[in-house]
């Protein structure tokens, strides 16, 4: 009999391996999946081929630290509270708080090895060790090209160090250089750290491999790359790869700004957009499909070790991101306080060794909903994982009904900014405190180019959904929604909305 505690003895091999492949800062439409023509991207395609492709998979936040701690913990950003990057943090919480529930802990109570190679900015003090990770610690934001283990694997293959030129970058409203936004790498394709962590994943998952096999522990593991987050940085055959005048710009380059949050204004400016030519905004898009297509290949390298290894019948295989790319969409660059699609839909793949091929979910699920998925997958409860819901009845065509909607949040990057999303089959309703609310038609203007909130034709839209939304936060007891108690018609408001307690509104003398 398995140890319950350890997991140990050979029914622990009924339980399924889990390999989590995981991007930054990624476009659905960077891959031919998701329907770009021009992608290069076969090994992604060929997992959405043989297994579950979702179109509608939001983060539920789109900046990189909330999402990966929504994700570790099962929990919407307002409730785990880790709300902003540690690189541009204006007082938030930065690591979980002790106790906090999270997927990977359960998963070694309940005997697995687990592992992550790659990117893990879900906190700064906490590292992934700190919650049981196996795998070289590599904190930051970008490919920290001067760690020690990076730097060991190139002495150790006598590749050449890290150097760039052709740096691509506007500039900042005060006239000082703005950020990086790309650039050539002088490094063969072996040397980047993109390869690197592709061969550390396969060397884990050799050994990991050697423990499934001899009946002892399943495993997850994941790989998570900096890329392709800006600034794109790549060697030439992927600098060059696509022809500029082949790239088809988004057709929301023609933002005005015009009745939207001024926020979105400032931010374009801080992104330089117009202080470069629209060459070098489609200079931009074909090296960042240029960066997709190496991660694709590093991929592949990962896949085929599965396969080598006869792994590929007792593994679940995600794809997924923490969150979009704007490049050159809405006329900004990275992500920010503008809850477009382009930065909070993004790709989501799963294959279920059993599930069916070529499937297409139009669902609204979420990054979040991985954490749930991960725990089924494992034979574990995943109540603790209290706004995630697995996939499994999804990939497995079982009935089962869904929320036709979906809620996202976001709290601020570089300032402290507040907003809420309701996405829906036509359309989005977001919520900006701080100015004009949003409201787009996304039948009639699938771009999100004009903000009809303010107009009277979908008047009771917007009544309808600002109620959905309120019901919806004051039910998940994010607090939010006492904002939106007092300044919108949100239907019946059962208590005092200026909490004093101090008159009949909420008290009644006996």
């Amino acid at each position: 009999m398995a140890d319950a505690a350890t997991g140990q003895g050979p029914e622990a091999t009924s339980r399924r391996n889990v390999l989590f492949l995981m991007t930054d800062q990624h476009r659905a439409d960077t891959l031919g999946a998701y329907g770009n023509a021009q992608a290069r991207t076969p090994v992604l395609d060929e997992l959405a081929r043989t297994g579950t492709r979702f179109d509608r998979w939001y983060t539920p936040t789109a900046i990189c630290t909330p999402s990966r701690a929504s994700l570790l913990t099962g929990q919407a950003p307002f409730r785990h509270q880790v709300l902003a990057n540690h690189e541009r943090n204006v007082g938030y919480q930065e690591d979980l708080a002790d106790g906090t529930f999270t997927y990977v802990e359960a998963l070694r109570e309940h005997g697995y090895n687990t592992g992550l190679v790659g990117k893990w900015h879900a906190g700064t003090v906490k590292d992934a060790a700190y919650f049981g990770f196996d795998g070289p610690d590599l904190p930051g934001w970008h490919n920290p090209v001067e760690n020690e283990d990076y730097l060991a694997y190139l002495k150790d293959n006598d590749l050449p160090p890290y150097e760039i030129s052709d740096r691509v970058r506007g500039t900042l409203p005060n006239g000082g250089p703005g950020n990086l936004l790309a650039a050539r790498l002088h490094q063969p394709v072996e040397a980047t750290f993109e390869h690197y962590l592709a061969t550390r994943t396969i060397e884990l998952l050799e050994k990991y491999a050697d423990d499934y096999r001899s009946g002892a522990r399943p495993f997850f593991l994941e790989l998570s790359f900096f890329g392709p987050h800006l600034p794109y940085i790549v060697p030439d055959e992927y600098f060059d790869m696509f022809d500029p005048a082949d790239v088809e710009l988004p057709a929301s380059i023609a933002e005005t700004f015009e009745g939207k949050p001024p926020v979105q204004a400032n931010y374009s400016a801080h992104w330089t957009f117009d202080t470069m030519p629209i060459e070098v905004t489609r200079k931009l898009i074909a090296v960042y499909w240029g960066y997709v297509t190496l991660i694709d290949q590093q991929i592949g390298r990962v896949m085929d070790a599965l396969e080598r290894l006869g792994l590929v019948d007792d593994t679940a295989v995600f794809f997924t991101c923490d969150h979009g790319e704007f490049t050159g969409a809405h006329r900004l660059h990275d992500k920010g306080p503008a809850m477009y699609e382009d930065i909070y839909r993004t790709p989501g793949l799963l294959r279920v060794p059993g599930g069916p091929a070529g499937q297409v979910r139009t669902e609204f699920v979420s990054l979040l909903d991985c954490t749930a998925t991960i725990l089924e997958l494992a034979g574990i409860d995943p109540k603790p994982a209290i706004d995630s819901r697995s996939l499994l009845p999804l990939v497995e065509g079982r009935e089962v009904e869904w929320e036709q909607d979906i809620v996202c949040e976001f709290h601020g990057h570089h300032f402290p900014y507040p907003q809420r999303m309701l996405r829906e089959d036509r359309y989005k309703l977001v919520v900006n405190p701080d100015s004009v609310n949003e409201l787009y038609d996304l039948e009639t203007d699938p771009h999100e180019l004009t903000n009809v909130y303010d107009t009277p034709g979908p008047a009771e839209v917007q009544r309808r959904m600002m109620g959905r939304l309120y019901r919806l936060l004051r039910d998940r007891g994010d607090n939010f929604y006492h904002w939106m108690t007092t300044m919108y018609d949100v239907g019946e408001v059962d208590h005092d909305p200026t909490q004093s307690g101090l008159d009949e509104t909420t008290y009644a003398p006996r």
